[in-house]
């Protein structure tokens, strides 16, 4: 018997397949660097780093590779972000740093949306939209691991394997952060009224 390798991913289902994460892999970023600007570079860089050197790849393999490469340039972000803050914390100590609205939050801009909703009653949507809203403040409050695991698993719906894979750490770390993750998420939601 020949074992023949998968088929390769043809542009159109490239396509097809970043149309299908582009919202939760924005979602994700801004969830980590908590700018839209930048959720919207890391996005697309993420995705330019995957047509070009991943093309010729077999469409299964397609979301775990995009996966791990949001979240290396994710940290490629925060990389650059350090070396920046060197740089303006150096200038400003001249006298020529620039000032920035520290105290707006661009994941607050974001509206929940769900098609699934839209014959529901208003009192219903709105109470949905406050519910999204407060685990979107919780899962923003989660320390960075613990928002990756937990985002991967569950809004990914990776299994622990792919997890590991996609973070660069062993699948007992994978499980760590994921608990621990669960267990801030519904401390924070019970805080505010909300049993999980």
């Amino acid at each position: 018997m020949i074992e023949t390798d998968p088929p390769l991913a043809s542009t159109q289902e490239i396509s097809a397949f970043l149309a299908e994460v582009e919202r939760r892999a924005f979602k994700q970023a801004m969830f980590a660097v908590r700018d839209e600007a930048a959720a919207l570079d890391v996005v697309q860089d993420a995705m330019l780093k995957l047509t070009e050197k991943y093309s010729q790849k077999p469409a299964a393999e397609l979301p775990m590779l995009f996966q791990r490469i949001l979240q290396n340039t994710i940290h490629d972000h925060f990389r650059r972000q350090k070396v920046r803050s060197t740089w303006t914390t150096l200038l400003s100590a001249l006298g020529k740093g620039d000032e920035k609205d520290e105290d707006f939050d661009p994941l607050e801009t974001l509206p929940a949306k769900s098609d699934s909703n839209a014959t529901a009653d208003p009192a219903a949507q709105l109470e949905q939209a406050q519910i999204v809203r407060l685990i979107e403040e919780a899962l923003a409050r989660l320390p960075p691991r613990q928002r990756e695991a937990f985002l991967l698993r569950y809004w990914e719906e990776l299994d622990v394997a792919e997890t590991a894979a996609a973070m660069g750490c062993s699948e007992g770390s994978v499980k760590t952060h994921c608990s621990r993750a669960v267990a801030a998420l519904a401390s924070l939601l019970r805080a505010k009224g909300i049993a999980p």
